[in-house]
């Protein structure tokens, strides 16, 4: 285990989750961003550099565990291996060689298999009970089952056994998809076998659990109080465990991530970052968003790099709820001046603000529009903008650039760069 030299400088970096928008019409044809009120924001404006950013490249639209893979260094393209593995490390699911994870949402359906809520509606409770129902379960060729809860509707299935494939197609419709039916999980390659038994055997468990939880204690008294009871798990992002080198390790540097939400979990611990967590913060617009600021001011006394992570703002895209979105954007610009207020290295001490993709109100689900992204500090040669939005940005000094640039171009005002030729 390597040991990374004490810094003089450092550097935090605050993730608003889906924040990225379009003109929204019951705001007048502005974006959030430009509707709320936001002083420490501009405050960081005035005294950085702004630009845009795309999480990989102009027009791919990237779930949140690639923009996060971005974000913290990776090269998606090259190295995603699936929603389900990631999901599963930020649970702190041992994952073995030849196991197959997939990403899993608590759903309610229909008697015929139509989705009524992809999500149960927002399941918050009682999902500890629903994934000890269905954990440990055997199906018929002996493959054993791991089930567990992750963040609120979300879980994680892993399926263990011999001859497994994670190239399967989902049974999960997608954002939006509210009407259809649950989709049949079918292998990538009709003549695969051992892509055939693991669409046959996760059909047989999505079967199974079905029968399991439509009569469970949990679900009949969600629907005693008018609930959607959390009926099926749909399943998406197969994947399979794959080692990748630490950003820690790369850059020489310790990291920390301020977190609810497994999924960034998992992708911080993958960065080698030390995650950060109280059962005050969630991943929704009820978090304690200055509790979170406290723990990364108390992370930076002995971290380089501190990101703190907000899933707010593509909760209430997600639910087009434009107003929402506004006010817990104003919530974060608040926890930003509550740490301007408090650093105690201010002059060597860098901020950013990015995102990990848009979120489009109107749109409900995730784009490839670019999100605003700033570093401010001392030092930094500030650009002329003076407000954190869309259409601000896009006139700074940075440009328009990807994650990993915005990244980079962090760390190295941390003095933690990559070196050519030097």
């Amino acid at each position: 285990m390597f040991e990374s030299p004490k810094r003089l400088k450092r550097a935090l970096m605050v993730i608003q989750d889906g924040v990225g928008d379009r003109p929204v019409r019951s705001l007048g044809g502005k974006t959030p961003l430009e509707i709320a009120d936001t002083p420490n924001f501009a405050t960081l404006a005035r005294t950085g550099m702004c630009g845009l950013m795309d999480p990989v490249a102009p027009g791919i639209r990237v779930g949140t565990d690639v923009g996060h893979l971005a974000l913290f260094g990776y090269e998606p393209l090259k190295t995603y291996c699936g929603r389900g593995p990631i999901e599963a490390v930020g649970i702190d699911l041992d994952l073995k060689p030849g196991d197959v994870a997939f990403r899993a949402n608590f759903a309610t359906v229909g008697e015929d298999l139509t989705i009524i809520s992809r999500r149960a509606g927002r399941i918050r409770k009682g999902t500890s009970e629903l994934a000890a129902s269905l954990n440990g379960m055997k199906l018929s060729d002996g493959t054993e089952v791991i089930f567990k809860e992750a963040t609120e509707h979300r879980a994680v299935l892993v399926l263990r056994g011999n001859s497994l494939s994670p190239l399967v197609t989902p049974s999960d419709p997608g954002p939006g998809m509210e009407g259809e039916k649950v989709l049949k999980m079918l292998p990538l390659a009709p003549t695969s076998d051992a892509q055939a038994k693991t669409a046959q055997l996760a059909e047989e468990f999505s079967a199974r659990a079905h029968e399991l939880l439509h009569n469970h204690p949990v679900n009949l008294s969600r629907q005693n109080k008018g609930l959607p009871p959390a009926n099926y798990i749909l399943l998406r992002g197969a994947g399979v465990k794959r080692e990748m080198r630490t950003l820690t390790e790369r850059f020489n540097i310790r990291g920390a991530c301020v977190v609810a939400e497994s999924t960034i979990k998992g992708v911080a611990k993958l960065a080698g970052f030390t995650v950060i967590t109280d059962p005050a913060f969630t991943a929704n617009l009820d978090t304690d968003v200055i509790g979170k600021a406290k723990k990364a001011l108390e992370a930076l006394e002995n971290h380089d790099f501190v990101v703190i992570h907000f899933k707010g703002p593509d909760i209430a895209s997600h639910d087009n709820k434009p107003l929402e979105k506004v006010r817990f954007i104003e919530k974060v610009d608040g926890a930003c001046g509550y740490i301007l207020d408090n650093l105690s290295q201010p002059d060597t001490t860098y901020l950013a603000l990015t995102a990990d993709h848009s979120t489009p109100c109107e749109v409900g689900e995730h784009t490839a529009d670019p999100v605003p992204v700033l570093i401010s500090g001392y030092g930094i040669l500030a650009d002329r903008v003076d407000s954190y939005d869309e259409r601000s940005c896009a006139e700074g000094a940075l440009g328009r650039i990807n994650a990993n640039e915005f990244l980079l171009s962090v760390l190295d005002l941390i003095d933690a760069s990559y070196r050519i030729g030097c």
